[in-house]
């Protein structure tokens, strides 16, 4: 096996004051993943948060395998994993007596190609809190309690009117746009795309983040026939916090006080209202699904819940718009800091929008499938997002011929596999694994069973010729987009050069 890295050091440039490349509206999941794959890219941006604060919330706490790759890969996984917990089994009550446990999701068996196969439970506040941390680390910083108040476009930039904190306006310049200020997207209206969309269920549902005292911290608990309608409680690991839900008669408007929580668990539960500690933030929803037309209005592009509203059920919404992000930054980090042509951010909306229906499909349907009986809104490997992938995308081109049916193809994500040895993988790292050669900002280059080829700079170029990344991949010269997904699959040399250009890769 044979190692070789070619990656100039990035700097950020100087920020001006009143100019950046990139300005980041809302610090939510996607806001924050972007906003650090930017700044390891050298590229200088700009995040602004309309609160005061981070998302206080549990909202959106299981993170699926792929998310997880992800999140390895910004270098934040080591504390996602730290301050999280497998997803515990559920457990029904009734009539203040146990009935029976079961699983919600499935439980995977060891694969080396997939380092972190099952769904991992962590709060949404401190997903959020880990990145922002990641983010501080790598220069870059969220200006909260400043609100987009105004945005014109022109033919090489944006131009954004910020208020912020003390009510004062500046306009601010950018040559991109990202909107990641959730479903009610100011940015989204701004630009005048429309985002169509569905009830999913009639019944509104409340969740909060709770202190109970007498409930063991083992399982998930369902009072599925309380008064009123079916209950929750799900022990929140790295916290004394359980996250509620419950859901209503259609005609019902949840009470978020806390006394309107204490009030319904001790309706529904055999817990009393005096078991029921703090009430550290509540919300009310009513199950929707909508998606936008477009994910991209000139230099404006929409990620996460600007572009796409999921139910609940399945655990997909943090985790699509997860990806929405870690899918764009490295295309504008492409085009920004290495020059390659701006067509190559047509690619996002034409890979994304695709995926966001597919896994909105997904979540609905498990929604209107599930109830919370024994069994109810099990979630099985489509959820894992592993399978998620570009295969018609713009980017991709398979040109190996007579693959077996299931053949490793191009637009698929690129699996991990143990390295024999320990290979360079990155300065002054060693990998031990796959995924560990394909970790940072660079595009790479694996030949398996084949020469290694000369790579342009910026490249990292990486042979195997046996062993579980043989199995895997068959042979071939594969390029390994910064996303992790296979882009070019092909057996000639020559077909490198002319993919690698379109990526902004040349040879000086």
């Amino acid at each position: 096996m044979t190692s070789v890295q070619q990656q100039p050091t990035q700097q950020r440039p100087a920020p001006h004051p009143d100019r950046t490349d990139v300005l980041i509206v809302g610090a939510g999941p996607a806001g924050l993943t972007l906003a650090c794959d930017l700044a390891r890219r050298g590229v200088d941006a700009l995040l602004v948060e309309r609160a005061g604060a981070l998302f206080p919330g549990s909202r959106g706490k299981g993170l699926q395998p792929r998310t997880q790759e992800v999140l390895d890969d910004l270098g934040v996984l080591t504390a996602v994993r730290a301050h999280g917990a497998p997803y515990p089994r559920m457990l029904s009550w009734q009539d203040g007596e146990r009935q029976g446990e079961w699983d919600l999701v499935d439980r995977s068996l060891p694969d080396p190609t997939v380092p972190h196969p099952d769904v991992w439970m962590i709060p949404q506040w401190r997903t959020q809190e880990l990145l922002h941390t990641r983010l501080l680390e790598l220069g870059g910083r969220v200006s909260f309690g400043t609100a987009l108040t105004g945005l014109d476009q022109y033919p090489d930039r944006v131009e954004a009117t910020l208020t912020g904190p003390d009510g004062i306006g500046r306009t601010v310049s950018a040559r991109y746009l990202v909107a990641s200020d959730g479903g009610r997207s100011t940015v989204r209206r701004a630009v005048g795309i429309t985002m169509a969309g569905e009830e999913v269920d009639p019944r509104p549902a409340l969740v909060a983040d709770v202190g109970i005292d007498g409930l063991d911290r083992g399982n998930w608990h369902v009072w599925p026939h309380g008064p009123g309608g079916p209950l929750l409680l799900c022990p929140l690991p790295g916290t004394a916090d359980f996250q509620l839900f419950a859901q209503f008669a259609p005609d019902e408007t949840p009470d978020t006080s806390p006394d309107g929580v204490r009030r319904v668990i001790a309706a529904r539960t055999h817990l009393d209202a005096s078991a029921v500690g703090e009430v550290r933030w509540a919300s009310d929803f009513r199950p929707r699904a909508a998606l936008a037309e477009r994910f991209r209005a000139g230099r404006v592009f929409l990620v996460g819940d600007a572009a796409h509203i999921h139910s609940p059920a399945g655990g997909q919404g943090l985790n699509t718009s997860v990806q929405d992000a870690y899918n764009l930054g490295w295309k504008l980090g492409q085009v920004l800091r290495h020059g390659a042509p701006e067509e190559l951010l047509d690619s996002y909306e034409a890979e994304r929008l695709p995926i966001a229906a597919d896994v909105l499909e997904l979540s609905t349907r498990l929604h209107r499938a599930g109830g919370v009986q024994d069994g109810g809104l099990r979630r099985g490997p489509r959820t894992e997002q592993l399978g998620l992938g570009y295969e018609h995308g713009p980017l991709t081109v398979e040109a190996r011929s007579g693959l077996a049916e299931e053949a490793l193809r191009a637009g698929e994500r690129a699996p991990d596999a143990p390295l024999d040895a320990p290979q360079e993988a990155g300065p002054g790292a060693a990998g031990t694994r796959l995924f560990d050669v394909f970790q940072g900002p660079q595009v790479t280059v694996l030949a398996v069973g084949h020469e290694l080829p000369d790579v342009p700079a910026g490249v990292r170029a990486h042979r195997v010729d046996d062993g579980v990344t043989a199995e895997a991949y068959g042979c071939g010269l594969f390029v390994i987009r910064p996303d992790g997904y296979l882009g070019l699959a092909t057996h000639d040399p020559a077909d490198l050069p002319g993919y690698l250009a379109r990526l902004g890769l040349r040879r000086s």
